[in-house]
């Protein structure tokens, strides 16, 4: 960054100026400048809001900073905060530092807001006893964590209504092995009901013998998953479901925690639904009050807590603000990290890095609304690809990546991909939707070819898909033909042979093949022409190729500079839910340090599956052979001469121009006679 001027507001604070990505913006780089934030107009900001969630930021900071609540940082929140900092600070330059913690001395205390952040800083190191003239956010939130398990420890349920649970201080236990066997327990029962309804159905609801035969042959210990699938216990009409023996190998601890754990099963063998309902009643009971009562515990320790953070609210709000503010500031005022291209100081909206066909794309931005998105983002003319990303642990997000470098090569909706996020998670992605823009003039210039080639290779691979399904039903209606004629009466088939054909229209195709020669005649004038330009000069053919080049290459290579030069990540992030007050440009230069290509070194060693080459003998035939027809063609084109000139038009002499005039004036026959007369050899 280069400063260009200063400028003094009307309140006589001198701001610096820098260009930053081709726009001129404010430079936030001292205390004082933190100070004066309230002086520099609000149309010099690059960001007018920003969202609360989903920023790579600290969401709490975000919290504190937002005022109203309404999930915005807008710029008054900014500056009030700004103006909080210097009520509280004695020296604005410690925000500079980036510190999560501050000493007592560089707090002021001769303000309001100084003295409240100092009380309650002391107050929490006298209760973590602490001697120290100093405080960090890490001591205030291990004074927190204390203060809330007091207040669980504390809390008592409402005596009014009392509960006592069903197994003591079992219960949990308890709960833990119903719920291990519940629907196991169901489905046996229920076997049991068909059992007694339909006596020929046990055999079926029974354990399949086949099941097991398939999987004897193997190792029976790794087929428990296999063996859980299977019955609990043999079906019966008494509907006793045994607790020791006859029990599905897969399920017998189960089956013995249960046992134990539950009183009324202690010394019983077997056991009936009615008391299967009662055991299951008795522990959703138990489950319903400990939820109750346990929503009841955190609505009340929340809020104990929150009521306890309001108070000591000004000592967080300070050491979350030393650490994270000014950092706040290089993303909001100016986009000093987007545009630094330090891996360490990312921007807060760059959520990770995007690993595809052979490239890392730095520029990845969190997706909120992806209607929103892909309706306003192609304005940024940037090479956009949106994915849908996957964890391992299941959870997913959408993310859009700029492309701005390289080559497209293979890229296509539903290619799979890898990204990683700014703490090194990898997520599976697929790509969904792509907005297609120019990349580089170098991309640009050879877009043209790419798309005619695949528009050949469509207009191919559909033309052969067409013949290919024609033949196919050409076959199908002839062996349906075939198969319709051996059946019909030998009078229909007759009948249908002799259908007439319809009658040959000479004029018609007269017609066409008049204006097939006309085409042809045209394409060889204009090709004669070409020619003609061609071998005037040397340089010609130079000249023709370019002009070929540019008529093809020349519009693409105009649109994508023009493109390139109006390349602005604003609409991304304005579908994100920010409102960006200044352009956020990704010129080509700039662009090729947010994507990097794959290098790879040159290789020496013999690949040996290489394809085979040509011998080199055999190239060289094939040159000569070449530049032999290509001179040949000259050599005919300029009439054996080596620099082309027009053959001059050779006029009609008088005599000729004579004779044709008194043959025009003399009657048909006379004429006639007349050649005749000169074909004929005078007699000897």
């Amino acid at each position: 960054m280069a400063n260009i001027t200063n400028l003094i507001t009307k309140d006589g604070y001198e701001w610096k100026f820098s260009t930053v990505g081709g726009v001129t913006r404010v430079n936030i780089e001292t205390g004082k400048d933190i100070a004066h934030l309230d002086e520099l107009d609000q149309k010099l900001w690059t960001v007018l809001s920003c969202p609360v969630k989903g920023l790579e930021f600290d969401e709490k900071t975000l919290a504190l900073l937002d005022a109203d609540k309404d999930g915005k940082i807008r710029v008054h929140e900014v500056v009030a905060a700004s103006q909080w900092l210097r009520n509280v600070l004695l020296d604005m330059d410690y925000l500079l530092e980036g510190n999560d913690n501050i000493e007592f001395g560089a707090i002021c205390n001769n303000t309001e807001e100084g003295m409240k952040v100092l009380e309650a800083a002391r107050m929490i190191l006298g209760k973590l006893g602490l001697n120290k003239e100093a405080i960090s956010l890490a001591d205030v939130n291990e004074y927190m964590a204390i203060y809330e398990e007091k207040c669980k420890a504390e809390y008592t349920a409402d005596e009014s209504e009392p509960y006592t649970p069903p197994y003591g201080d079992g219960s949990d236990a308890a709960e833990t092995a119903v719920a291990a066997v519940r629907a196991k327990v169901a489905d046996w029962f229920m076997r049991c009901k068909l059992v007694q309804f339909d006596a020929d159905a046990k055999p079926v609801l029974d354990v399949q013998v086949e099941g097991i035969a398939a999987i004897s042959a193997g190792n029976l210990s790794e087929e428990v998953d296999k063996i859980s699938s299977y019955p609990l216990a043999r079906p019966t009409k008494e509907a006793l479901l045994p607790l020791t023996d006859g029990i599905n190998p897969a399920w017998q601890a189960a089956i013995a925690e249960l046992k134990a754990a539950i009183t009324e099963l202690n010394d019983k063998n077997e056991m009936s639904e009615q008391e299967w309902n009662d055991i299951v009643a008795k522990i959703d009971a138990y489950t319903a009050w400990k939820t109750a009562g346990e929503a009841a515990m955190n609505e009340t320790i929340a809020a104990q807590v929150a009521e306890h953070a309001a108070a000591i609210e000004p000592v967080e709000r300070l050491l979350r603000y030393c650490r994270d503010y000014f950092r706040l500031l290089h993303n909001y005022v100016v986009f000093k990290d987007f545009y630094r291209r330090d891996d360490t100081k990312l921007a807060v909206f760059q959520a990770g890095k995007l690993y595809i066909d052979q490239r890392c794309c730095d520029l990845c931005v969190k997706v909120s609304d992806m209607g929103k998105s892909t309706a306003t983002a192609g304005k940024s003319g940037m090479y956009l690809i949106y994915c849908h990303c996957v964890s391992k642990g299941g959870a997913q997000m959408d993310i859009v990546a700029a492309l701005t470098d390289g080559e497209i090569g293979g890229l296509h909706e539903g290619k799979n991909a890898i990204f990683y996020d700014r703490q090194g998670q990898d997520w599976d992605a697929t790509i969904t939707k792509i907005v297609d823009n120019p990349i580089s003039v170098r991309q640009a210039f050879w877009s043209p070819y790419r798309k005619f080639g695949n528009w050949v290779s469509d207009k191919i691979t559909k033309s052969a898909q067409e013949k290919e399904g024609k033949q196919f039903e050409n076959m199908t209606s002839k062996a349906d033909t075939a198969s319709t004629n051996l059946t019909a009466k030998p009078e229909e088939g007759a009948a249908a042979e002799k259908k007439p054909a319809a009658p040959f229209d000479i004029a018609k195709f007269a017609g066409i093949f008049a204006a097939i020669g006309l085409a042809f005649g045209a394409i060889g004038a204009a090709l004669g022409m070409l020619g003609s330009f061609v071998v005037a000069k040397w340089y010609n053919v130079i000249l023709l190729v370019a002009a070929v080049i540019i008529l093809i290459s020349g519009p693409s290579m105009l649109l994508a500079w023009l493109k390139l030069r109006k390349r602005n990540l604003g609409p991304v992030l304005n579908a994100n839910g920010w409102a960006i007050n200044s352009d956020v440009k990704v010129n080509t230069t700039f662009g090729k340090t947010l994507t990097s290509m794959a290098k790879y070194p040159k290789v020496v060693a013999k690949d040996p599956f290489a394809d085979k080459k040509m011998a080199w003998w055999k190239q060289c035939l094939i040159w000569i052979a070449v530049l032999a027809v290509a001179f040949l063609l000259v050599f005919r084109l300029t009439q054996h001469r080596w620099v082309w000139q027009p053959k001059p038009v050779e006029e009609p002499a008088a005599e000729a121009v004579v004779d044709s005039i008194v043959a025009d004036s003399l009657p048909a026959d006379t004429v006639a006679v007349e050649a005749v007369a000169e074909e004929t050899p005078a007699a000897e």
